[in-house]
Protein backbone atom coordinates (compact mmCIF):
# COMPACT_ATOMS: atom_id res chain seq x y z
CA UNK A 1 0.00 0.00 0.00
CA UNK A 2 0.84 3.38 0.19
CA UNK A 3 1.94 3.53 3.22
CA UNK A 4 4.62 1.06 2.59
CA UNK A 5 5.90 3.61 0.13
CA UNK A 6 5.75 5.96 2.05
CA UNK A 7 7.74 4.27 4.87
CA UNK A 8 10.35 3.23 2.70
CA UNK A 9 11.31 6.10 0.07
CA UNK A 10 12.49 9.17 1.00
CA UNK A 11 10.68 12.47 1.04
CA UNK A 12 10.71 14.55 -1.94
CA UNK A 13 9.25 17.83 -3.38
CA UNK A 14 6.46 15.83 -5.18
CA UNK A 15 4.70 14.80 -1.98
CA UNK A 16 3.07 17.49 0.24
CA UNK A 17 4.22 16.40 3.47
CA UNK A 18 2.32 18.41 6.22
CA UNK A 19 3.30 19.65 10.00
CA UNK A 20 0.24 17.00 11.05
CA UNK A 21 2.12 13.69 9.82
CA UNK A 22 0.10 13.11 6.55
CA UNK A 23 1.27 12.79 3.21
CA UNK A 24 -1.09 14.51 0.35
CA UNK A 25 -0.74 13.05 -3.18
CA UNK A 26 -0.50 15.22 -6.35
CA UNK A 27 -3.54 14.33 -8.76
CA UNK A 28 -1.37 13.07 -10.71
CA UNK A 29 0.20 10.82 -8.04
CA UNK A 30 -3.46 10.11 -7.69
CA UNK A 31 -4.38 9.02 -11.10
CA UNK A 32 -1.39 7.22 -11.29
CA UNK A 33 -2.35 4.86 -8.11
CA UNK A 34 -5.36 4.63 -9.35
CA UNK A 35 -4.37 3.28 -12.99
CA UNK A 36 -2.12 0.81 -11.67
CA UNK A 37 -4.71 -0.88 -8.97
CA UNK A 38 -2.44 0.68 -5.91
CA UNK A 39 -5.64 1.87 -4.35
CA UNK A 40 -9.26 1.22 -5.57
CA UNK A 41 -10.61 4.63 -4.76
CA UNK A 42 -9.68 8.36 -4.23
CA UNK A 43 -7.91 9.65 -0.75
CA UNK A 44 -6.78 11.89 0.69
CA UNK A 45 -4.16 11.73 2.60
CA UNK A 46 -1.79 9.20 3.61
CA UNK A 47 -0.06 8.96 7.25
CA UNK A 48 3.77 10.03 6.98
CA UNK A 49 5.43 6.81 8.13
CA UNK A 50 9.01 7.74 8.74
CA UNK A 51 10.76 4.65 9.02
CA UNK A 52 9.72 1.20 7.47
CA UNK A 53 7.18 -0.85 9.47
CA UNK A 54 8.71 -3.80 11.70
CA UNK A 55 7.08 -7.25 13.24
CA UNK A 56 4.35 -5.57 15.81
CA UNK A 57 4.71 -1.71 14.66
CA UNK A 58 1.57 0.25 13.47
CA UNK A 59 0.71 4.20 13.56
CA UNK A 60 -2.39 5.62 14.19
CA UNK A 61 -3.59 8.92 14.03
CA UNK A 62 -7.24 10.06 13.66
CA UNK A 63 -6.49 13.65 15.03
CA UNK A 64 -8.96 15.92 13.19
CA UNK A 65 -9.89 13.19 10.80
CA UNK A 66 -13.55 14.01 9.94
CA UNK A 67 -16.31 11.27 10.32
CA UNK A 68 -17.44 9.67 7.40
CA UNK A 69 -16.89 5.75 5.49
CA UNK A 70 -14.50 3.99 6.62
CA UNK A 71 -12.55 1.31 4.82
CA UNK A 72 -9.48 -1.23 5.31
CA UNK A 73 -7.37 -2.01 2.62
CA UNK A 74 -4.95 -5.38 3.29
CA UNK A 75 -2.28 -5.99 1.36
CA UNK A 76 -0.75 -9.92 1.77
CA UNK A 77 2.15 -9.03 -0.18
CA UNK A 78 3.08 -5.95 1.27
CA UNK A 79 2.00 -7.45 4.91
CA UNK A 80 0.65 -4.51 5.71
CA UNK A 81 -3.42 -3.29 7.05
CA UNK A 82 -4.28 0.77 6.34
CA UNK A 83 -7.80 1.84 7.26
CA UNK A 84 -9.44 4.89 6.06
CA UNK A 85 -11.45 7.50 7.14
CA UNK A 86 -13.34 9.87 4.95
CA UNK A 87 -10.93 9.04 2.72
CA UNK A 88 -8.17 9.73 5.34
CA UNK A 89 -5.95 6.94 6.39
CA UNK A 90 -5.92 7.11 9.81
CA UNK A 91 -3.98 3.69 10.85
CA UNK A 92 -1.48 1.22 9.25
CA UNK A 93 0.64 -1.81 10.52
CA UNK A 94 2.48 -5.01 9.40
CA UNK A 95 0.16 -7.96 10.04
CA UNK A 96 0.24 -12.07 9.75
CA UNK A 97 -2.21 -13.82 8.02
CA UNK A 98 -2.73 -17.28 6.70
CA UNK A 99 -0.39 -20.18 5.95
CA UNK A 100 -0.33 -22.71 3.28
CA UNK A 101 -2.67 -24.81 5.16
CA UNK A 102 -5.39 -22.48 5.35
CA UNK A 103 -4.93 -19.17 2.94
CA UNK A 104 -6.50 -15.74 3.70
CA UNK A 105 -9.64 -14.74 0.93
CA UNK A 106 -8.73 -12.19 -0.89
CA UNK A 107 -11.35 -9.94 -2.63
CA UNK A 108 -13.65 -7.39 -1.33
CA UNK A 109 -15.72 -8.53 2.36
CA UNK A 110 -17.52 -6.61 5.05
CA UNK A 111 -17.43 -6.83 8.65
CA UNK A 112 -19.83 -9.19 9.59
CA UNK A 113 -20.16 -9.46 13.44
CA UNK A 114 -17.25 -7.94 16.20
CA UNK A 115 -16.60 -9.49 19.60
CA UNK A 116 -14.47 -7.52 22.19
CA UNK A 117 -13.22 -10.53 23.58
CA UNK A 118 -13.26 -13.53 21.42
CA UNK A 119 -12.38 -17.27 22.15
CA UNK A 120 -12.27 -19.68 18.98
CA UNK A 121 -14.01 -22.77 20.07
CA UNK A 122 -11.75 -24.36 16.53
CA UNK A 123 -8.52 -23.49 17.75
CA UNK A 124 -9.29 -23.25 21.58
CA UNK A 125 -7.48 -19.49 21.41
CA UNK A 126 -8.33 -16.19 22.55
CA UNK A 127 -8.61 -13.65 19.65
CA UNK A 128 -9.18 -10.29 21.44
CA UNK A 129 -10.91 -7.37 19.24
CA UNK A 130 -12.31 -9.72 16.53
CA UNK A 131 -13.73 -8.25 13.62
CA UNK A 132 -15.30 -11.44 11.30
CA UNK A 133 -15.00 -11.55 8.05
CA UNK A 134 -16.21 -14.60 6.77
CA UNK A 135 -19.05 -16.76 7.72
CA UNK A 136 -16.24 -19.96 8.05
CA UNK A 137 -14.70 -17.49 10.91
CA UNK A 138 -11.48 -15.49 8.96
CA UNK A 139 -11.42 -12.33 10.59
CA UNK A 140 -9.27 -9.66 11.86
CA UNK A 141 -8.06 -10.17 15.59
CA UNK A 142 -5.41 -8.91 17.93
CA UNK A 143 -2.69 -11.57 17.51
CA UNK A 144 1.41 -11.92 18.06
CA UNK A 145 2.53 -10.26 14.89
CA UNK A 146 6.44 -11.47 14.43
CA UNK A 147 8.61 -12.58 11.99
CA UNK A 148 7.82 -16.53 10.83
CA UNK A 149 4.22 -16.30 12.07
CA UNK A 150 1.21 -17.59 10.17
CA UNK A 151 -2.86 -17.88 10.70
CA UNK A 152 -5.24 -20.21 9.75
CA UNK A 153 -7.04 -17.99 7.42
CA UNK A 154 -7.12 -14.58 10.02
CA UNK A 155 -5.11 -11.35 9.68
CA UNK A 156 -3.05 -10.84 12.83
CA UNK A 157 -2.57 -7.15 14.22
CA UNK A 158 -0.97 -5.67 17.01
CA UNK A 159 -2.92 -5.76 20.24
CA UNK A 160 -2.91 -1.86 20.21
CA UNK A 161 -3.98 -1.30 16.93
CA UNK A 162 -6.57 -3.97 17.01
CA UNK A 163 -8.50 -2.11 19.96
CA UNK A 164 -7.99 1.41 18.32
CA UNK A 165 -9.45 -0.89 14.81
CA UNK A 166 -11.98 -2.39 16.41
CA UNK A 167 -13.52 1.23 18.20
CA UNK A 168 -13.05 2.53 14.85
CA UNK A 169 -14.88 -0.03 12.51
CA UNK A 170 -19.18 -0.58 12.43
CA UNK A 171 -20.05 -3.96 11.07
CA UNK A 172 -20.54 -3.52 7.30
CA UNK A 173 -17.66 -2.12 6.96
CA UNK A 174 -15.84 -3.06 3.61
CA UNK A 175 -12.36 -4.81 4.28
CA UNK A 176 -10.50 -5.27 0.81
CA UNK A 177 -7.68 -8.04 0.74
CA UNK A 178 -5.07 -7.68 -1.51
CA UNK A 179 -3.59 -11.31 -2.85
CA UNK A 180 -0.17 -12.21 -2.33
CA UNK A 181 0.16 -12.50 -5.92
CA UNK A 182 -1.80 -12.69 -8.94
CA UNK A 183 -2.50 -15.79 -10.95
CA UNK A 184 0.21 -14.80 -13.87
CA UNK A 185 2.81 -14.65 -10.75
CA UNK A 186 2.12 -17.81 -9.08
CA UNK A 187 2.46 -19.85 -12.10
Amino acid sequence: MASAEAASTPKDSSKDVSSNGRIFLTNEQLRQALKSGTIDRPIKSLLAVERPLKFGDYKWDDAAVPDGPTWIRIDLKSQLISVFRAGYEIGTAVIVYGGDNKETPAGRLHILAKARNHRSSVYDAEMPYTLRLTNDGVSIHASSVRWGAATHGCIGVPINFAERLFDATKVGDEVTIVPASTPQQAS
